[in-house]
């Protein structure tokens, strides 16, 4: 089994589902898989993937692990980690297959705070059943020598990182291989976001939303609103926690644009993941001090396909303008001299509830070639933006 434990996933998996239930429970919604690379797979790799997605049934949240989330995430109420701990995959609501080209397509749809609980895993677990088809099982050894030259980089300079890495690692292994040095040599690593990893290593789970957040608002409310009500709606559930607001869902001018004193205040600081890192802090310290917020004060997490050398050049250029860390995951956990898969699961489509029609799901990005929706959604979206397209 690829995936022993519901754990095994990003923290924002969890906090997503819970804003869900909260707000939205009786939306739903569908995630579409897309492989970046058009990569060509055989009918072993589809057994073998459906042979897993087969095994996510037995998964199951332990009471040794709720005991742990509900002392970890004081965010997150002890009710729903108890839901949790009675929720199961169900592996016939996931729609897998290969087309007449040999790409992969797949699909899971279900209520949304359920739904969302599926794309790291089945990402993971396509990522690592593709390297044991394609790829030979890394040397350990290399693995930690080139993780000592990163890890001595952020030591050296105290850089802050974080490590990001379940969805495109190479194995859990390697994934196991790599928490375990940061834990005995990293110190300045803030923590992970697997939430099995920072149980077992005792660090610190770390996460907030993704873009699936913003572009159910979007779908939902319009696009011009969708980046303040999703930020409104995350602190009507968190409170002020979980404060980093992520920025390039419809392009991060019009976050920009949208981000309104009280979120800027509020907001710890902000996720950059896709654009120039450098064009984005000027912008971002711009408009903090438009609104007479000191930028000093604030946090910006970069995590858009960092190496920590760039990671390095992006810390040097922040000093004494923006505090920093950066959300590496890649370049930690899939470092092997193999490609690593340019795989992702979108939110493609949701409704407010089972009577609504649905509406699709768009996602811009600040980097040229990687919207994703269909073409007239996509300009749709463009067009209320006032944003020129490509």
């Amino acid at each position: 089994m690829v995936i022993k434990t519901i754990l095994d996933t990003d923290l924002y998996k969890f906090t997503t589902s819970y804003a869900y239930i909260k707000l939205f429970p009786y939306a739903v919604g569908t995630f579409s898989f897309k492989d970046r690379d058009e990569t060509e797979y055989t009918e072993g790799f589809l057994n073998a993937l459906r042979n897993e997605i087969q095994n996510l049934k037995l998964v199951a949240l332990t009471e040794e692990e709720l005991e742990y989330m509900c002392s970890h995430c004081r965010f997150l109420p002890r009710v729903y980690w108890e839901w949790l701990s009675s929720f199961r995959f169900d592996p016939q609501k996931i729609e897998v297959y290969l087309d007449e080209n040999r790409h992969l397509h797949m699909e899971v749809t279900d209520y949304l705070y359920k739904v969302t609980l599926y794309e790291v895993p089945l990402l993971a677990i396509i990522s690592e059943i593709k390297n044991q088809f394609l790829n030979r099982i890394p040397d350990k050894h290399s693995i930690l020598e080139k993780l000592e030259g990163k890890i001595a980089l952020s030591n050296n300079h105290g850089m802050l990182f974080s490590e990001f890495g379940t969805r495109r690692r190479f194995s859990f292994e390697v994934h196991d291989i790599v928490v375990a040095y940061l834990k005995e040599h990293a110190r300045f690593c803030t923590g992970t976001s697997n939430c099995y990893f920072a149980m077992k290593y005792d660090m610190k789970p770390m996460g907030t939303h993704p873009h699936e957040w913003f572009m159910f608002h979007g779908a939902q409310f319009g696009y011009k609103h969708a980046n303040y009500m999703a930020l409104e709606n995350w602190v009507n559930v968190y409170d002020g926690d979980l404060g980093t607001a992520l920025s390039d869902t419809y392009t991060s001018d019009s976050f920009l644009s949208n981000f309104s004193r009280k979120q800027a205040k509020l907001f710890d600081g902000v996720r950059c993941d896709s654009g120039d890192e450098f064009e984005f802090i000027e912008r971002l310290i711009a408009r903090y001090k438009e609104l007479g917020i000191d930028p000093t004060t604030k946090t910006i997490i970069f995590s858009n396909a960092l190496d920590f050398e760039k990671a390095l050049s992006i810390y040097e250029y922040c000093k004494g303008k923006i505090r920093c860390s950066f959300g590496i995951g890649t370049n930690l956990t899939n470092d092997t001299g193999y490609q690593p898969s340019n795989i992702v699961m979108k939110l493609s489509r949701c409704k407010m509830n089972l009577n609504q029609e649905w509406r699709e799901c768009v996602k811009l990005s600040d980097d040229m070639g990687k919207h994703m929706g269909s073409i007239s959604e996509v300009e749709a979206c463009l067009h209320e933006l006032r944003i020129e397209g490509e």
